[in-house]
């Protein structure tokens, strides 16, 4: 595979064009061309397709988009581009298996197929999203250890502050954060006797790669996973470079993050199903990651539970799995939030699109992660409860099930219940949910069992 140091000398070297004509004149013309080429064309009526010709053809548009457009540098304005030969050489050698954690908590990430027995990683907690102090970073962590039995791995939320203060992007006080973050995540983990499960998204709080790379010397191992993201669309600069050359050369894993945009560049579904699929080969090449976490996501609604969301998340995700045998998570945010009937249903929605159709899960985001303290350890168990509950399903049947879920929230989108905070619905002192959201938690798994799903416990 073309070595990382060769990735830079292209950022450096490669094709000279202004991001607008990036945009406007490679990107965009690029993509209608493709999806029209092959034939691709959303439909409503199937967000989970049975379709292994339709996910072929967009795993190679996919392909031949990246032939084209490269990944843009915005800071050389130069395109990285990769011949064919290439891309086929990286997608044959890329990691299969890699293995996270330590002790017994070690466990190899195996890439699956569409309606594939093999049980899908469940990589669970808050998203990234924010955490107002350092006392409510760590009960949150520990109570993900203890309560998330089906954990492979854990992601961690971001600290807003440290100290009373303000976590301000680039100042002392962001180094200081993911420094503590750090300390006091390996810390409740090993509180939770999990001492070994690996934190997946290194390091949330970071903004700059000073702070990434700062906070990694303080806990953090090489069988941990650096999260670290391209730019939409189908961009990177210098800051997540760098990180990219540290991770390498500590020896630890990326977990290469996207997240293609419906109603941007991409347009729409069909563009975003063919657009992830070029970010796949993007994560191997550019980000040399061990693992993809991609996250299609809605441009005016900012969550990835809508209809056509559910489609494009679906047929690149079957389209990857058929063809590729470098890992994958979909990372699902609901636009509700905790303790509410909705939030319930849009994260089974979809963990039943993502498990079906090929993949494994990374789950937390709920309000679209974006409402500090809006999470709590109920989301990501019953996330991965529905997710081990449908292993095996056909699509056919998952396709059914989730146009049921559907119907009972895709309306309330735009508006949706912001739900409770953290510490409203859990109880802190004894570790577990308040009475009310245990019996709503259980009405749901009631529901989700009629429907289909076969819980464990």
């Amino acid at each position: 595979m073309v070595s990382f140091m060769e990735v830079v000398n292209r950022a450096l070297t490669g094709p000279y064009f202004s991001e607008k004509d990036y945009n406007l004149k490679v990107f965009v013309p690029s993509l209608r061309e493709l999806v029209k080429k092959y034939e691709i064309k959303y439909n409503p009526e199937n967000p989970i397709p049975s379709d292994d010709d339709l996910a072929d053809r967009v795993f190679r548009a996919g392909v031949e988009l990246y032939t084209r457009t490269g990944t843009y540098c915005v800071d050389t304005s130069r395109i990285i581009k990769f011949t064919e030969e290439e891309i086929q050489q990286a997608l044959t050698t890329a990691p299969s298996a890699p293995v996270f954690g330590e002790g017994k908590e070690a466990k190899p990430l195996i890439a699956r197929k569409p309606e594939s027995d093999i049980p899908p990683w469940c990589f669970l907690g808050a998203g990234g999203a924010a955490v107002s102090n350092e006392q409510l970073y760590v009960s949150i962590l520990e109570a993900y250890g203890s309560f998330l039995p089906l954990a492979d791995s854990i992601t961690a939320p971001t600290l807003k502050t440290i100290n009373g203060k303000i976590v301000e992007a680039g100042s002392p006080l962001e180094i200081l954060a993911c420094i503590r973050s750090s300390v006091l995540a390996r810390d409740a983990l090993r509180r939770a006797g999990r001492p070994g499960l690996p934190i997946m998204n290194c390091i949330a709080t970071a903004v700059s790669d000073a702070g990434k790379i700062a906070g990694s010397q303080f806990g953090l191992r090489t069988s941990d996973g650096w999260l670290i993201g391209a730019m939409a669309e189908m961009k990177i600069n210098f800051e997540r470079l760098n990180e990219i050359a540290y991770v390498q050369s500590l020896g630890g894993h990326i977990v290469a993050e996207t997240a293609p945009l419906l109603g941007g560049y991409c347009g729409g579904s069909e563009g975003v199903a063919v657009t992830n699929v070029a970010y796949h080969i993007n994560c191997i090449l550019v980000m040399r990651g061990s693992t993809q976490l991609t996250f299609p996501i809605h441009f005016l609604h900012g969550c990835t539970t809508t209809r056509d969301i559910t489609w494009a998340v679906s047929v690149s995700s079957q389209a990857i799995s058929r063809n590729s045998h470098f890992p994958f998570f979909i990372l699902s945010y609901t636009a509700s939030g905790p303790m509410t009937r909705m939030c319930l249903y849009e994260l089974a929605e979809a963990v039943i699109t993502s498990v079906v159709s090929g993949a494994s899960i990374e789950f937390g985001g709920v309000t679209k992660a974006t409402v500090v303290d809006h999470f709590t350890p109920f989301e990501p168990r019953l996330a991965s409860e529905v997710a081990h509950g449908v292993i095996g399903m056909s699509r056919s049947k998952g396709n059914e099930i989730v146009k049921n879920l559907l119907s009972k929230y895709e309306e309330d989108i735009p508006h949706p219940p912001q739900g409770e905070k953290y510490e409203e619905c859990w109880d802190t002192c004894f570790k577990q949910p308040i009475k009310e959201y245990t019996e709503l938690y259980q009405k749901i798994k009631k529901e989700l069992s009629e429907l289909g799903i076969s819980f464990r416990f």
